[in-house]
């Protein structure tokens, strides 16, 4: 079975509301060692072209006649833009770090660094971290070498045939940053107490006491009208 040439055709036959199924289809493919990892990202790229809203070709069919123009990372829709924002603004980078990086590439980092916090290193191929952080394959490759450049990520290659690799493993190597990741986990968990809650006991206050207080007077005090109340020893009826 020729897996790029039936994936290929169904992306190109399906409508675009059952492209998230070919998607699924593509990665296990890959997964399995069916695709090579050009192979993949190509067939990734022609998903993603289809999945973008359709815009005019002509000049005339733009608003003002403009010409177009594709700027920034891919895609642009408003789901991806959200996605983007979301793992930027996540707090899984250090300010000091996430300083160095673009919106985009934060998100990448983001999306790397948790993956990094649950398993001890990212091995996600580069189109399902594009996905996830909602910025283009290209993008992802520009983050993380440029992590490598700023001496914060480690890149291991896992060849397995002469034409074919699994995916990179990715490890975070930035003591500020593993610090950091490590700071966010203890966060998130929840204290627990003895009892289970995640509340501390209630203690008391030892408040001192500028003159002395009668407790035992008060302590005799019993009640309201028609009841007796003892006051410095006597007893006295409420009318």
């Amino acid at each position: 079975m020729d897996y790029t040439y039936e994936i290929r055709r169904q992306a190109e036959a399906v409508p675009r509301a059952a492209l998230p199924a070919v998607t699924a289809a593509l990665w296990r493919a890959f997964g399995e060692g069916h695709l090579s990892e050009a192979e993949a990202e190509a067939l990734s790229g022609l998903i993603e072209a289809r999945q973008l809203p359709e815009r005019p070709t002509d000049l005339s069919q733009r608003p003002n006649g403009a010409s177009k123009s594709r700027t920034g990372s891919r895609p642009r829709t408003d789901a991806s833009m959200a996605r983007r924002r979301r793992w930027a603004a996540s707090g899984r980078l250090p300010p000091a770090i996430a300083a160095r990086f673009t919106l985009a590439e934060q998100a990448v980092l983001a999306v790397v660094a948790v993956e990094v916090a649950k398993r001890g290193d990212c091995r996600l191929a580069v189109g399902h971290i594009a996905a996830v952080a909602g910025v283009s394959e290209t993008m992802v490759r520009n983050a993380i070498r440029e992590g490598r450049t700023h001496g914060l990520l480690t890149v291991e290659e896992r060849r397995l045939a002469r034409f074919r690799n699994d995916t990179n493993v990715v490890c975070i190597v930035s003591r500020d940053w593993i610090a950091w990741l490590r700071l966010a986990r203890t966060v998130e968990r929840p204290a627990v107490g003895p009892t289970g809650g995640g509340c501390r006991s209630p203690q008391g206050t030892n408040t001192p006491a500028s003159h002395p207080v009668n407790l035992g007077g008060w302590r005799g005090q019993r009640g309201c009208r028609g009841v007796e109340i003892k006051t410095n020893g006597r007893a006295s009826s409420g009318t």
